[in-house]
């Protein structure tokens, strides 16, 4: 396959020259615009013949129907026979599915020569043996097969020629053609990839079909933890009590069982995208080399930081909007009054305890600062944002700053926990409390970036990142595994 380039370069004199700022010979109408020709008047097509006349192209639609969808169309787009549209343009863009390719098999000889561009996706992925532009090249062998546009959307391709934020995925087994396609989606305010040869379309079919494929991972271990730690507090807060003097706390469920297990998720995610970075770190130590490869499940791991990062602050917006809401229980109305009675009762006319508001104050507001430092860390996961910001700045913010997030993240733990973690009662089933679970993996990773800043390792590790190597190349092995960045975070 050629290598993907996001810039085409001008394409030399050909037959079918169709850019407005106008090459050499080509299909054009009276006015002396050019002329693209569209088979198919479906939404698509009536998209991109909208796009196509604001760049200043003139358009023939060919229509099996032409009478009945002349009436969709402009009153400057001509609106014919297939056969007819197809005579009158050098492009024709094919915005009709792989099933009715067939149906241009009569007018196959008309085709002969003419660049058909397959705008087709499929249902599914890999639907059939090959793409459907392969699929088109072999129906129609004289004709030059380009596969494009399909990506884009025909809400994309109504948004204007202002909308230069989508990419256009193109490849064919003709240079010529693929850069006129290139020069076409730039002229339509696109952003140009060449793909290659047209062994390259497969790929491109399969782009639309994929759905958060990137999030999978981190989803899937966001989807475990929290089945794991709403078990687990299940099965200590609810389950126990009931067994052991058959009280029903089954009402906690929907809110403060919920709300014990947000924090602990977001607590453990956040720890998880600055561990990658430590075993990242630690492998190189241990080869004494930045050219080695990472394993596999290293690389993906690093390679989903981002995602982990911004798992973990939704959890803990929700953790939030949980805690301001517990107050709000008639349970817990119901609860404060029972107090306020046993209160006076017992002839207590003050219950103040100045350990537990100093804890509660604190804690409070470490949630609070930790919530504000995660935020940071997500607004600089905005395209916009990071880019105004240079290399140090941003990694400031996403390493330090996010190692602050995770160092009173932690603080704001241990204060909810507080001596309860040393409590006979608290072990309930010979279990921990979840928090004690969900400190392990932060303190674990507190502790390594202490160990990795002590000055005899930070050191070596410098040199290493630098390219000096503390030890011979296995170049076996090797390969510039400097592209993930062991500090490079998270939220970015």
């Amino acid at each position: 396959m050629d290598s993907i380039s996001m810039l085409g370069h001008s394409s030399p004199s050909n037959k079918f020259s169709f850019l407005p700022n106008g090459l050499k010979s080509g299909s054009r109408d009276g006015s002396g615009n050019p002329t693209v020709g569209i088979i198919g008047s479906g939404d698509f097509s009536k998209s991109l013949c909208l796009r196509l006349l604001r760049s200043g192209f003139h358009v023939v639609v060919g229509s099996r129907t032409p009478k009945r969808a002349a009436e969709s169309f402009p009153h400057v787009v001509d609106v014919t026979h297939h056969e007819d549209a197809v005579g009158k343009a050098g492009i024709l863009f094919l915005a009709i599915r792989r099933e009715h390719y067939s149906s241009l098999w009569d007018i196959k000889h008309v085709l002969v020569g003419k660049i058909l561009v397959d705008v087709s996706n499929n249902r599914r992925l890999n639907q059939y043996p090959e793409s459907n532009a392969e699929y088109l090249a072999s129906l129609f062998p004289e004709c030059i097969v380009v596969k494009g546009f399909n990506v884009i959307s025909s809400w994309a391709m109504q948004s204007g020629p202002r909308d230069s934020s989508r990419q256009v995925y193109i490849c064919s087994n003709s240079t010529e053609a693929r850069q006129q396609l290139i020069e076409m989606a730039r002229q339509l305010s696109f952003i140009p990839v060449d793909m290659g040869t047209l062994s390259s379309a497969r790929e491109i079919e399969n782009m639309p079909l994929h759905l958060f494929t990137a999030w999978k991972g981190p989803v899937l271990t966001a989807v475990a933890l929290s089945i794991f730690f709403f078990a687990y507090t299940f099965t200590r807060d609810i389950i126990y009590p009931y067994m052991k003097t058959r009280q029903s706390f089954f009402y906690k469920i929907p809110l403060e069982i919920v709300n014990r297990t947000l924090p602990c998720v977001a607590m453990v995610l956040l720890a998880l995208v600055y561990l990658a970075g430590q075993l990242a770190a630690g492998y190189q130590l241990f080869y004494g080399t930045r050219y080695r490869r990472f394993p596999p499940w290293l690389d993906g791991w690093l390679e989903s930081r981002k995602q982990l990062g911004l798992l973990s602050f939704f959890y803990g917006c929700i953790h939030v909007l949980y805690s301001l809401c517990l107050p709000m229980r008639r349970s817990e109305r119901y609860l404060l009054l029972n107090m306020a009675y046993q209160q006076v009762h017992a002839n207590v006319e003050n219950s103040w305890n100045d350990e537990e508001v100093w804890r509660v104050e604190m804690y409070v507001s470490f949630g609070i600062m930790a919530l504000g430092l995660l935020s940071l860390l997500a607004l600089t996961s905005i395209p916009s944002v990071h880019q105004a910001l240079n290399w140090r700045e941003f990694s400031f913010i996403q390493s330090t700053l996010g190692y602050i997030a995770l160092l009173i993240s932690t603080f704001h733990t241990l204060l909810f926990g507080w001596q309860r973690a040393f409590e006979k009662e608290s072990y309930r089933f010979y279990l921990p409390p979840n928090f004690v679970l969900a400190l392990i993996l932060p303190i674990t990773v507190i502790t390594g970036k202490i160990i990795l800043m002590l000055p005899c390792v930070s050191r070596k590790l410098k040199r290493i990142r630098r390219g000096i190597d503390s030890k011979p190349r296995q170049t076996n092995h090797e390969r510039t595994a400097a592209h993930i960045s062991p500090e490079r975070v998270t939220i970015m």
